[in-house]
């Protein structure tokens, strides 16, 4: 009709941040029943190992760490971010067999669409891959399951112009994917990139490959 207004559709939700569960982390950690704790010593920014990591089992705790990257709250966050990190840096040929039980934690992390987990998950994916030998390559058949949200969030960039933030609130998450999907292509080899392709616009995986490079 003439001079009529077209109302905009209802939004979809697609970007809305889901509320995160209790993880099995959290309970397993309130039971004590976690080889970590905070370390007091450094006023509650570490965390303390109460047995040897190299003693760890990881097909255990490693897949256990990786459910707490859906936490926000401290000391949750700090224990199972800095606990994964631990572990992976002196894991060695231990990580390898333990990929497919991370996966599911990790889609889940990233499903959350919460700004702080997303960008502390794909740091900690990055870190995954590059930890030890062929785990970029073994990773590939499972891009499938946390590659969706990538493209979602692809163009989610910061903006220069908004209002003081906190560091973490700050943290591209564009960027944070772009700089993933280059760790992914360069130790994943060439299936990775067939599968990256498959599933980002192609315009947008040229941009990458064209700018950014692994030294």
């Amino acid at each position: 009709m003439r001079n009529s207004v077209v109302a905009r559709p209802p939004p979809t939700g697609v970007f809305k941040q889901r509320p995160s569960k209790p993880t099995a982390f959290r309970t397993y950690y309130e039971r004590r029943e976690l080889p970590i704790t905070v370390d007091h010593n450094s006023r509650g920014k570490n965390i303390a190992w109460k047995v040897d990591i190299e003693k760890l089992d990881y097909q255990y705790y490693l897949p256990l760490l990786f459910h707490g990257l859906c936490e926000t709250e401290y000391p949750y966050e700090l224990l199972a971010r800095q606990g994964i990190h631990d572990m992976l840096e002196r894991g060695g040929s231990k990580i390898l067999p333990v990929l497919p039980k991370l996966i599911i934690p990790i889609r889940n992390a990233m499903n959350t669409k919460n700004h702080q987990v997303m960008c502390s998950t794909l740091r900690i994916l990055q870190y995954l891959v590059m930890s030890a030998d062929d785990v970029g390559v073994a990773l590939v058949p499972y891009l499938k399951q946390i590659l969706p949200v990538f493209n979602l969030f692809k163009n989610k960039k910061r903006n220069l112009g908004d209002a003081i933030e906190s560091r973490r609130d700050r943290e591209s998450i564009g960027d944070l994917i772009e700089e993933t999907l280059e760790i992914l292509e360069h130790y994943g080899g060439p299936d990775a990139f067939k599968q990256i392709k498959s599933m980002i616009p192609t315009s947008y995986w040229r941009w990458i490959t064209c700018c950014c490079t692994i030294p």
